[in-house]
């Protein structure tokens, strides 16, 4: 299989993955290396290999990412035991097309000039790895699993888990 058959395949099943689920908490760095997350509504989720979010143009963390692209990107549906984590590289941009794309009116309450607001921003994260855990969310599932390796001997694997790079 070629790489990039694999690269669309697994965009694909990290799309699948992540595309019901709106808030992702994003981490970036401060100049002193601090870590900090924040939520962040996922505006664009395709196979393209990227995602988008809109932002504060001079905002904190559009800072830290100028000042370090590095992002990680924390996804969870806990209701269906599904966990993602993104990392990738983050631009700020004032795409204007892109911004006009992705509008909607609630954005309305971040940016009350509407998508000409001077401060309206996106942020577009290219990413390149992920990694997925995704388990059966039946409690008798997960019952008849743990007692399975209890008498067995063998180590418990609840579902998936994967490394995808990109």
């Amino acid at each position: 299989m070629t790489n990039n058959l694999i690269t669309k395949e697994n965009l694909h099943k990290l799309v699948e993955k992540i595309k019901d689920i709106d808030i992702a908490m994003m981490t970036t760095q401060e100049k002193d290396g601090t870590l900090r997350s924040r939520p962040m509504s996922t505006q664009e989720v395709k196979e393209d290999g990227n995602l988008w979010f809109f932002t504060g143009y001079d905002s904190g963390k559009s800072h830290e990412i100028e000042n370090d692209a590095h992002v990680n990107l924390s996804y969870s549906k806990p209701s269906d035991n599904l966990y993602v984590s993104v990392s990738g590289k983050a631009t700020i941009t004032r795409d204007k097309q892109k911004i006009e794309e992705l509008w909607s009116p609630a954005l309305k309450a971040w940016f009350p000039d509407g998508k000409d607001d001077k401060n309206i921003g996106l942020i577009k994260v290219t990413i390149e790895q992920a990694e997925y855990w995704d388990s059966p969310n039946s409690a008798v599932v997960h019952l008849i699993g743990m007692a399975k390796a209890v008498i067995t001997g063998e180590e418990y694997h609840p579902g998936e888990n994967e490394k995808l790079n990109l």
